[in-house]
């Protein structure tokens, strides 16, 4: 315990300090034990009448259920704190290395600390910066650049062709010809089976810090904004701008070419076929502002 209060401060600490911490576990475990950690969110207080031992990162909004036999460790914001313990002490920190069952271009620049998972493929003129992580079977198209720190999940795609077509004299769809790429900046992270199509011409971005989950489609020449989140199932049409802070929930579609603005947040399964504003939360097929979704209700 006293490593771990060294090391992560907290408000306040109720209870013995000087036990041993063993394990993490999650709240609904059933006979949580004297060296468990874990914690416990405002919402899902009434969780801690039933645990009797071990230690409890929570609010001091808890307080009127707090018992003499549990230790607690009260913060600000107990997930955080939560996070930043897993990270500190229960993660191994593996040594980054290169599977020799990866395939990897000649010309592809390699930064420092660089992980590739086995059956990788990497092709030609490709960029990948320091520490960053790629795991299996996932496949890097040419001239894909990917900055440091980012953490590239199995079973992607990144590069592949849009789709993009136009009819020709005879009345056939032809492929439009695919001559951009794409680039991934630094602290990104995608997870598994997700596609990021290269853009037409230029680049297909995904900015700083952004956060794209498993089953993700993201066409061609689309911008993700820094500290933006992309989650499940959702798919990105070519050419949408998606501003910073900007929350994208399951399952939600976005038409091609709009625009959705810094700190928006589209809900689950939104369709959305308009320009969405900052700030604004858009709802429903076809997406609605909230505001206005509950006053026609």
């Amino acid at each position: 315990m006293a490593d771990i209060l060294k090391s992560l401060p907290v408000s306040e600490v109720i209870g013995n300090i000087d036990k041993l911490i063993t394990n993490v576990v999650p709240a609904k475990k059933n006979n949580i034990g004297e060296g468990d950690i874990l914690w416990v969110s405002d919402k899902n207080e009434d969780m801690l009448a039933r645990i009797s031992m071990g230690t409890i990162i929570c609010s001091a909004k808890a307080r009127k259920l707090f018992k003499e036999t549990c230790t607690y460790l009260v913060v600000e914001n107990p997930r955080l704190y939560f996070l930043n313990l897993v990270k500190r002490f229960f993660v191994e920190n593996e040594v980054p290395k290169i599977s020799p069952l990866s395939i990897i271009d000649p010309t592809v620049k390699l930064g420092k600390n660089v992980a590739v998972g086995p059956g990788v493929v990497v092709e030609s003129e490709c960029e990948i910066g320091d520490e960053t992580f790629i795991d299996s079977n996932t496949v890097i198209k040419r001239r894909t650049i990917i900055g440091s720190r980012v953490k590239i999940g199995a079973n992607n795609t990144i590069g592949g062709v849009g789709f993009g077509y136009e009819k020709n004299e005879n009345g056939e769809f032809e492929l439009i010809p695919h001559i951009g790429n794409v680039v991934i900046e630094d602290e990104v992270e995608i997870g598994n089976n997700t596609a990021i199509d290269r853009a037409v011409l230029g680049s297909t971005i995904i900015m700083k810090n952004a956060k794209i989950d498993n089953l993700v489609h993201i066409a061609h020449g689309v911008e993700v904004g820094e500290n933006s989140l992309v989650i499940a199932n959702a798919m990105i049409a070519g050419s949408v701008v998606i501003g910073r802070n900007v929350w994208v929930a399951p399952s939600a579609s976005v038409l091609n070419k709009l625009s959705v603005n810094d700190d928006a947040v589209i809900g689950m399964g939104a369709v959305v076929i308009k320009n969405v504003s900052s700030s604004q939360t858009v709802v429903g097929n076809p997406a609605k502002d909230i505001l206005s979704t509950r006053k026609s209700g």
